[in-house]
């Protein structure tokens, strides 16, 4: 009798860690000056080989880490959980402590935990969150530059937020991945999509189980140009069900977006912090 992919990956997990612990951290970056989360063979800067090389450190072994979202380069995080495996005895605060001693100051360890055999960062989550930032004024900010998107188009939030509310459900959204996208299915449920103004800057909030790569840069792209009055609110639809990636115009750019929360089942309890980025804590009408 074959095995399931379910159980075979859960058998897999905990033959991984057998004589081990298997430890799971809250990591935020600021993505601007690497290239994406990815560890790459061509020597470039990635977040993950920055990471696992603080973390080596404090094991005094080799640490490999997997996470649960793989960041694209320029892209942010406030929420991205990790794990990986140690025979090395540490408390969690010397895990934290440890690791944040050794990065640079645009990678920080919010939180250390012990977990399961059977967790993992990537597979056991159900639902992933990302915000997509906007400064909406015709003067480009000298602040932030490289932590919001600047869009000098005045942009109307009301009609955004309508387009939005064609894309929320499960649909098949090949119309919003790029043409390197992995997944095996282009089929997604997108939770909620939210569109808010909090005075020149513009938050589109979006909660799913998965995303496609690029997906909500490519949303952002279409919300945008509707904002600016450049298509019409039903055009969003229309994007969607073509499920051709060039009707969708032009990719967003990688600043404005940021993984801020990663859910888990009960069974994998995991420290709650607030959901960011950090300069938009005070906007209170955003919510959890």
């Amino acid at each position: 009798m074959a095995i399931k992919d379910n159980e075979a990956e859960t058998a897999a997990a905990e033959m991984a860690v057998e004589g081990f612990s298997r430890i799971a951290l809250g990591v935020e970056y600021k993505g601007s000056r690497y290239s994406g989360w990815q560890r790459q063979s061509t020597g470039v800067l990635t977040v993950q080989e920055t990471l696992e090389n603080a973390l080596s450190k404090v094991a005094d072994s080799p640490v490999s880490l997997m996470c649960a979202g793989r960041t694209d380069a320029g892209v942010h995080a406030c929420g991205q959980v990790v794990h990986f495996d140690t025979q090395a005895q540490r408390t969690m605060k010397a895990w934290t402590m440890g690791a944040n001693i050794n990065l640079p100051h645009d990678i920080s360890v919010t939180w250390a935990r012990v977990m399961p055999g059977h967790f993992h960062a990537r597979f056991k989550a159900i639902a992933r969150r990302y915000r997509y930032v906007i400064y909406n004024d015709q003067i480009r900010p000298a602040h932030l530059g490289q932590e919001i998107t600047w869009n000098h188009r005045p942009l109307d939030v009301e009609r955004m937020a309508l387009a939005a509310e064609y894309l929320v459900g499960t649909h098949d959204f090949s119309a919003f991945r790029a043409g390197q996208c992995q997944a095996k299915s282009p089929i997604k449920q997108i939770h909620h999509l939210r569109v808010t103004q909090h005075g020149k800057m513009i938050v589109i909030d979006v909660r799913a189980n998965a995303f496609l790569h690029h997906m909500v840069r490519n949303i952002a792209g279409v919300l945008m140009t509707i904002g600016a009055g450049e298509r019409p609110v039903e055009w969003a639809g229309e994007v969607l069900e073509s499920r051709v990636r060039r009707t969708g115009g032009v990719t967003a750019h990688p600043f404005g977006l940021y993984l801020v929360q990663v859910e888990y089942r009960d069974e994998f309890p995991l420290p709650e912090r607030y959901i960011g980025p950090h300069f938009l804590t005070g906007f209170t009408e955003l919510g959890g």
